[in-house]
């Protein structure tokens, strides 16, 4: 199993935060944007389950190794068993709180097993910290954008102006003080780092192409959710794969 890891050991921090980072993607995925195959496949009816983010992004619900101790940490397991004993969103935030510990315990274990010091573990932490957790992103927690907040309200599209943003070539003017500087620059970064990305997590991108969901009202990067800007045109109210899909299964 390519989660297991074994054959992949990064060894300096900055390899095992790209690791987690890509473990952490596949997860996010499947609790978001793949919610509708990830809650097929936790069958109560099977036996104990385990959610596994591979470094690559992608992701996969397995058995637990079977080698005792197994090569890496395990996630959570039995996670398919409260399924349907519990609401929907409760499970999916519960499963995200799960995947938080494995990860933060899979970075540790390659930290310990190459010796990182003190000061190697605490660059690892702080690169891990500055990226929102997957129970954030999951239950929208982080601070997220309203209607009248958006990641650039000044470069919506005419047609779906509360929901559509770009900033290739419109962006947006600012008033500066007798210095020269800024003084909204600072306001601007605070609310642009606070918008997430719904499917992937992770942070707001001047250059990207961003859609936000009529239903939900969260933000998604137009390419990971397979929309782009000319489509998004004639789009008037867009529904998210997550969104979709739980009306689909109503």
């Amino acid at each position: 199993m390519e989660g297991g890891g074994a054959a992949y050991n990064p060894r300096t921090p900055e390899e095992v935060f790209r690791d987690f980072r890509g473990r952490r993607a596949g997860i996010v995925k499947a609790l978001t944007t793949d919610m509708e195959k990830f809650y097929e496949l936790c069958d109560p009816e099977k036996e104990n389950l385990c959610l596994y983010g591979n470094p690559n992004e992608t992701w996969e619900v397995a058995l637990p190794a079977e080698e005792v101790p197994p090569e890496l940490p395990e996630p959570a397991l039995g996670i398919n068993f409260a399924r349907d004993g519990m609401d929907e969103k409760d499970w999916l935030s519960l499963v995200a709180v799960h995947s938080d510990s494995w990860l933060l315990a899979v970075a540790f274990y390659f930290g310990a097993r190459f010796g990182f010091d003190k000061e190697s573990r605490k660059r690892l932490f702080t690169m891990i910290n500055n990226l929102p957790t997957i129970y954030e992103v999951v239950t929208g927690t982080v601070k997220k954008q309203s209607k009248e907040k958006t990641p650039n309200s000044s470069s919506k599209s005419n047609k779906s102006s509360s929901k559509i943003q770009t900033e290739v070539s419109r962006a947006p003017q600012k008033d500066f003080d007798e210095s020269g500087e800024d003084d909204d620059e600072e306001e601007d970064d605070d609310e642009h780092g606070n918008t997430l990305c719904g499917a992937c997590g992770d942070n707001y991108a001047s250059d990207e192409f961003w859609i936000c969901c009529d239903v939900c009202e969260r933000w998604f990067h137009g390419k990971c959710v397979k929309i782009t800007p000319a489509r998004a045109e004639h789009i008037k109210q867009y529904k998210c794969p997550a969104c979709s899909n739980k009306r689909a299964r109503a």
